[in-house]
Parts: structure tokens; sequence; C-alpha cells
């Protein structure tokens, strides 16, 4: 059995996937070029899952994952809950004004404000969880996590859309839209309807619960090969229950669905459980010191690209943009166009990858 402060020490596993999971978050956000994307490079419309679709849960996975470890230990170690209070609030409401900066950008234009977004859910998810964590144990969490999705899961499927007056489930019509067009202030991502909105919000903290529930598993006592082998297997398990699922409740990451969450968690336990015993146990590390490197500083390498973007996607040179200008010269050369736009995303991965070397380097960690 590895002993207690062995399990608090740093996963490389956790922090390779934190940091592929941005890189791979870049990659889709800035395409070379909106028109030639692989479909797989793109949300779903509706019902269905992509390579896209993946990236968001298992990054509020990992939070979840990283609550675990780190509040375990700090607990651990300083025995005081009043004094992590203070800090998970303030952490929470960093990152959502973060959020709210870079949804102003470019033009800081108030009146079309728009108060959801990937790092709003992040704040959200973190700090629900975050106190949840510091007050149940894991079988609470675990019946939190379960009572949320069936409740979330009876809401769409039997509450008739007002003014409609049936169940529907259809984008922009559903329940979850209605209270969005209701209660949710500002622009909404499509017109009238949000994929971060209220009602969707609920079951992506389970998100997170799944991933503390991986992390106490982490921190547990079994030996690095039986958390391996648990992680993978219950990652397998829960996959295959969201598949089951999602034949009468269909995976959506739009509306977040209990199948979406069941299906996406599952993955994430399988992947890190997979990295897990090929870093940590087996001390492969080959190929990870990118992954490693983003995750060091991930919310910073993501405010980055929203940044950087300001430059490389929207300055233009002689009537185009830079992105224009190389995806065409690419396609030019007799790139296929998909492959050109998927190229220069990972071009714009190793730009964002500069700033995130050098703080590494100097060991600057900036934590949001």
């Amino acid at each position: 059995m590895e002993n207690q402060n062995n399990a608090f020490s740093r996963l490389l596993s956790l922090d390779a996937m934190r940091g592929f999971t941005i890189a791979a978050m870049i990659m889709v956000n800035f395409p070379g070029s909106e028109e030639f994307v692989f479909p797989t490079l793109r949300h779903t419309k509706w019902n269905g899952l992509t390579f896209t679709d993946l990236i968001a849960p298992v990054f509020l996975f990992i939070v979840g994952v990283s609550i675990a470890i780190a509040y375990s230990k700090r607990l651990r170690e300083e025995g005081l809950k009043g004094d992590l209070y203070k800090k998970i609030v303030i952490r929470s409401l960093k990152i959502f004004a973060v959020g709210m900066f870079l949804n102003m950008l470019p033009g800081f234009d108030f009146s079309d404000l728009r108060y959801t977004g990937t790092l709003h859910r992040i704040a959200i998810v973190f700090l629900v969880c975050a106190f949840l964590f510091l007050h149940t144990n894991w079988k609470q969490q675990l019946w939190t996590g379960i009572t949320i999705l069936v409740l979330y899961w009876l809401a769409i499927t039997l509450i008739p859309t007002p003014g409609l007056g049936k169940v529907m489930i259809e984008p922009g019509m559903n329940i979850a839209a209605w209270v969005d067009q209701q209660y949710l202030p500002g622009k909404m991502w499509q017109g009238n309807w949000d994929p971060e909105g209220i009602l969707s919000t609920f079951p992506s903290i389970v998100t997170g619960i799944t991933g503390m529930l991986a992390g106490r598993l982490m921190i547990s006592s079994f030996t690095p090969n039986e958390k391996s082998n648990y992680l993978m297997s219950a990652g397998f398990f829960t996959a295959a229950a969201g598949y089951f699922w999602s034949l009468t409740f269909p995976v959506n990451e739009n509306l977040w669905t209990s199948s979406f969450v069941l299906v996406t968690s599952g993955f994430a336990s399988m992947l890190l459980g997979a990295l897990y015993f090929v870093v940590d146990i087996r001390g492969k590390k080959s190929g990870i010191a990118p992954g490693v490197i983003f995750g060091a500083n991930a919310i910073t390498a993501y405010v980055l690209a929203d940044i950087f973007a300001l430059v490389f996607y929207l300055l233009p040179i002689n009537g185009k943009t830079i992105n224009e200008l190389s995806v065409n010269a690419l396609i030019n050369a007799g790139l296929y166009p998909a492959l050109a736009s998927m190229l220069y995303a990972l071009f714009f991965i190793g730009i964002n990858f500069i700033p995130a070397y050098i703080l590494y380097r100097r060991k600057i960690f900036i934590k949001l």
C-alpha cells in the first residue's frame, strides 16, 4: 500500500491531462478557418458527440479531481475550513470576472454582453464542488450527483414548455431555454437559448462531482495499480450507463444531458486511469512535457489564446487577417482545406505555448 504522503504527491498524469485538454480547447476554438473544419472538430449541432464535445466536460472532471487532491491535503495539513472559504470564493469570482473580460473583447460593448461562457461555468462548478467537498463524504457526493441527474432528466423530459403546451427538447424550445429566456441576463449565445445556461449548469456540477470521486480514489490507500484499474473500470461502466440512458435521453452537450455527463465522465475516468498507469506507475514520460507545461498555467493559457487571437485572427494585413492569409497559402500549396485549417490551429497552439513555457521555466504559476 502507498502511504498517505505519496498519495498527495503531484500527479504528472493529471497535469499532462489538464494541459493537453487546454491545448485541445484552443485548437477547436481557433481553427484556421471557420469554413473549413473537420466534422469532429466542431460541436454537434444538437444530439450526438464529437471530439470537441468531450473537451469541456473533461476539463470540469479535472477540476473535480484537483479539488479532492488539493483540499484533502490542505485540510490534513491546516485543519481549518474557515480559511479555505474565502480563498474558494475569491478564486471563483476571479475566474468568473476573467470570463466576463473575455466576453467583452474586442469592443467592450456592454449593451451586447454575455454573462455565460466556459470560464463562467468553470467558476460556478469549482465554487459549488469545493464547498460540497468540504462538507460531505464521498457517498453524499455520489447521491447528490445521482439526484441532480435524475431530477434534471425528469425536468427536461416531463415539464411542458410554457407557451408551447407540450414537452419539447428541440433547440430554443425546451424548458431549459425557457428558463434562460425568463431569468438569464444579457445576450444568449444562440439568440433565444444558451448552451451554458441556468438549468444545464446543474448537471455540469455533477461532472465536477464525478471528478471529485475520482480524486478521492487517487488519494486513497489503494495501490497504484488498483487505482488505475478502478478508474478505468468505473469509467467503462459509467460510460456504458450513459449510453443506455441516451436511448431515452440523448447525449447532448448543449443541454448537458444526464447521459452526456455519464458518457463524458466515464471517458475522462478511463483516460485518467490510462495516463496514470503509463506516466505515474510505469514512468513513461516521453511526450508529456507540452501537456505538463500547459497544465501548469492552464487557465492563463486559455486567456492568452483569446488575447493573442486579436492579432492572429482579427488584425487585418492588406485587407486579410493572418489566419486567412496563412490558410489560403496552405490551400494554394495543395493541402486539403480542413487540414490547412487544422495545421494553422496547431500553429496557434504553438504561439500560446511560448508564454506558457516561459512561465514554467521561471516557476511562475498563475492561480486565478
